[in-house]
């Protein structure tokens, strides 16, 4: 069962103040594909994940050492800038705040830029990032990440647009001023808060 809110079909037992303006749920059974390029063909065992910039202890993990670091479960709403959104999946990973605790970033640390394969690029402000809900994720309810969805590791930003959580996450670079990543120069709105509707420049 659903009904109209404001215009939209919202199903039975959903609170519409979850859904932001401009947003559409998807299929609780779909998850929508989008990505520039190619998937990645991860060789695992040459795989690593680098913190360094503007901090006091750069960071290189393997895969084997990025799994056995504690990881927390999330229960959230992704929003993705096209108009679509789910609600109340789980995200698991390593704690953002757990990477923050060992690399200590310096006081001029105000950005960073999440790194990725073939060079893309996103950014969010060190307050963003220093969030409870933001993880180092690599498994969605209850499953390893597709490598379709990012696996083997995915920025998980949850409180921005979705293209913010940068799949296939090779490193975080902490810088003292703001460098646009690949949409953000393409004309996607570098705040990208969906209760704003701040999708595009």
């Amino acid at each position: 069962m659903s009904f109209l809110f404001k215009g939209k079909r919202i199903p039975e037992g959903v609170d519409p103040a979850r859904i932001p303006p401009g947003q559409t749920l998807t299929a609780p059974d779909r998850w929508p594909l989008l990505h520039f390029g190619p998937v990645p063909n991860t060789d695992i065992a040459k795989w690593d994940f680098k913190v360094f910039g503007a901090v006091e202890e750069e960071l290189t993990l393997d895969y084997g050492e990025l799994r056995a670091l504690p990881s927390k479960d999330v229960i959230a709403d992704i929003h993705c800038v096209t108009g679509w959104s789910r609600l109340g999946d789980k995200w698991t990973g390593v704690p953002i705040r757990t990477i923050l605790d060992r690399v200590k970033p310096k006081a001029e640390a105000k950005y960073v830029t999440a790194h990725c394969e073939y060079g893309y690029t996103t950014s969010v402000p060190i307050s963003v990032l220093d969030q409870e809900e933001n993880l180092l994720c690599y498994a969605w309810n209850g499953q390893d990440l597709t490598p379709e969805h990012g696996w083997p590791l995915r920025l998980f930003v949850p409180s921005k647009y979705f293209w913010k959580s940068a799949k296939w996450l090779r490193g975080l670079e902490f810088m003292e001023r703001n460098r646009l990543g690949f949409w953000e120069q393409r004309g996607y709105h570098d705040e990208a808060d969906p209760w704003k509707e701040t999708r595009y420049w």
